[in-house]
């Protein structure tokens, strides 16, 4: 298999697992019954994009399967980046983690409905309109909580200020990329980073909220190639505790 397709398809298949973990923690939690159900249907949605993923790696190397790819592969083979792996916070880190990532992904499989990669087109096709609800949803909340009053625009700054370092590790370079820009099937992390970047300057602006000042050592990265945060192992520990009782069960 093409060990940059691989790294492709299983760095954005983790990040979509973890980050679904993640969101479904606020069920019961949010700040009010209908942000429970939003998070909740957003998890659900995020970790059914990362089961497909596993899926196409699965049919290009069957002796792993999805369900192998996803709760008994050694951690250090993970490739999520760091920003998905962290607690959950208050609400406004949540709030704008979400902001980030998912502007994030929509311009990811935005670019995979050109890939040479038919499988991944058609993927993409299916989850892009998911996905634009998941962005719609973030930036309503980050425009209210932004022009809300002087304590909630404050607290949505100091998230902001929080997570960009790590969601600049979104865009973290990975072994294989460049022969997938060769061949078409990807353009690489680069081009999607200046996508992203001159996508959420605009609605930063327009929340009335400022964008980080930033450079290229303050981006947190290496996820990509294993090297995680201290979050991770106990997440994944959590999420193996039903088949650490008994890895070979048949469900």
């Amino acid at each position: 298999m093409n060990i940059g397709l691989k790294n492709l398809l299983l760095k954005t298949a983790d990040d979509s697992f973890i980050v679904g973990h993640r969101n479904s923690e606020w069920t019961g939690f949010g700040p009010f019954m209908e942000e429970d159900i939003a998070f909740a249907s957003m998890a659900q949605d995020k970790i059914g994009h990362a089961w497909a993923l596993y899926k196409l790696v699965e049919q290009m190397e069957p002796d792993h399967s999805a369900e192998w790819l996803a709760f008994q592969r050694p951690l250090k083979e993970f490739k999520s980046c760091h920003l998905v792996e962290l607690p959950n916070a208050e609400y406004d880190f949540s709030l704008i983690r979400h902001f980030l990532f998912d502007e994030a992904e929509l311009l990811r499989y935005t670019l995979f409905l050109e890939s040479s990669f038919e499988p991944l087109t058609h993927l993409a096709r299916k989850i892009k309109g998911e996905l634009k609800y998941h962005t719609m949803h973030a930036e309503t909340f980050l425009f209210q909580l932004a022009n809300g009053n002087e304590v909630s625009k404050a607290r949505m700054q100091s998230a902001l200020n929080e997570c960009f370092p790590y969601a600049l590790g979104l865009f973290e370079s990975f072994e294989g990329e460049k022969e997938l820009i060769q061949e078409g099937i990807y353009p690489g992390e680069q081009v999607l980073k200046d996508k992203w970047l001159a996508a959420i300057a605009e609605m930063i602006a327009e929340a009335g909220l400022k964008m980080p000042e930033f450079h290229a050592a303050s981006s947190v990265e290496g996820g990509r190639n294993g090297y995680h945060s201290d979050f991770l192992l106990p997440l994944l520990t959590e999420m193996r505790e039903v088949i650490a009782i008994d890895p070979n069960a048949e469900w």
